[in-house]
């Protein structure tokens, strides 16, 4: 069975980020897509897929044949356009991050329950392949009982010109929404949890640094971003009873994207063999063991294979609506006090 869907906004979330995967899914097919802004010269480019462009939003919320729809649009739309689309009939999958308030991101899942619908988090980093390894690596069993896990994003961009924004414009929304995805998809919700979230390149511009850990009854993960990082962490680093895994390097997806490799083409997104991960763990006889551990192929499509599943098909939604409450409560809670402090949840 194939998911009819529309895309609202046309810029390089959509182009980049979601079309690239459905254009190749024959379980998938786009029908609409609506900005407010045409681009004909853009537009062209996708021709032989049959897709209609419109800048009327109605055009794309009436049309009947249309089950799902994509919003790709800045944060501060993200409530106005789900709840249009819900309104309207029509299953929403909304980008990071998926309202900036908590009460928003509520008001919307009673509104897409009533009505039989899903709205859904795109949190597509779920399939990113560093993570889909840290998933294997804990399921081995090998490294014990998690004791500590820190994850990183970071970059070297000394550089930052003023571009003052809103508190969810900032490095925290914008990359700490899908860093602690991970770790709630992993261990579910914390007992606590600590904040320490900055600007340091300009202080006109919203946070860009950000240090957030998480409590569990006996495991502590470490979240973390700057942009002043010129000799890399690991991605992950993971401590456990019997051993511990580092893996450096982050999926490659984007940089294949960004290079205008796509999804489908030979070797899109293989991690090299130098970035695999490094496992060191004591086996059942007590002694130490060294393994290399493969890095798995990511594929961000594969969000897009489980929502059509769970819409036209009734299995669970891959990012349920209380991770992605207990994701936005964590990033609210992240602006409504001094920094750094702990918090109880």
């Amino acid at each position: 069975m194939t998911l009819t869907i529309g895309y609202i906004g046309f810029g390089k979330s959509t182009t980049r980020y979601h079309m690239p995967y459905t254009l190749i899914r024959d379980n998938i097919r786009i029908k609409t897509i609506y900005n407010h802004r045409r681009k004909p010269e853009l537009e062209a480019d996708y021709a032989q897929h049959n897709i209609e462009f419109t800048d009327n939003l109605d055009t794309l919320l009436q049309d009947t044949e249309i089950q799902l729809v994509s919003i790709c649009t800045p944060a501060s739309t993200h409530y106005d356009l789900a709840k249009k689309a819900l309104e309207n009939g029509k299953n929403v999958l909304v980008e990071k991050p998926f309202c900036t308030t908590s009460e928003e991101a509520e008001e919307l899942f009673a509104l897409a329950k009533s009505k039989g619908l899903i709205a859904m988090a795109y949190q597509n980093r779920r399939f990113d392949s560093d993570f889909l390894v840290i998933k294997e690596v804990l399921a081995s069993g090998k490294l014990g009982e998690l004791v500590e896990l820190e994850s990183h994003m970071d970059y070297y961009r000394p550089e930052a010109p003023d571009a003052p924004g809103e508190y969810y414009d900032g490095a925290f929304y914008g990359l700490g929404v899908h860093m602690m995805d991970q770790i709630i998809d992993l261990f579910g919700r914390p007992e606590e949890v600590s904040y320490d979230i900055r600007s340091i390149r300009n202080s006109n511009n919203p946070d860009d640094t950000f240090e957030i850990q998480f409590f569990y009854p006996t495991l502590k993960v470490i979240v973390k971003t700057s942009h002043l990082v010129n000799i890399p962490y690991p991605k992950f680093t993971l401590h456990g009873t019997k051993g511990s895994f580092v893996k450096y390097g982050i999926d490659q997806q984007e940089t294949y994207l960004k290079a205008g490799i796509m999804p489908g083409e030979k070797n899109f997104g293989v991690d090299p063999e130098s970035s695999y991960g490094a496992l060191v763990y004591v086996d059942a006889s007590g002694k130490t063991q060294q393994e290399t551990i493969p890095t798995p192929l990511g594929d961000y499509g594969r969000l897009y294979d489980q929502l059509q599943d769970a819409i036209l098909n009734g299995t669970p939604k891959l990012v349920s609506d209380e991770e992605t409450l207990t994701n936005m409560t964590i990033l609210e809670q992240g602006f409504t006090g001094q920094n750094p402090r702990v918090i109880s949840l």
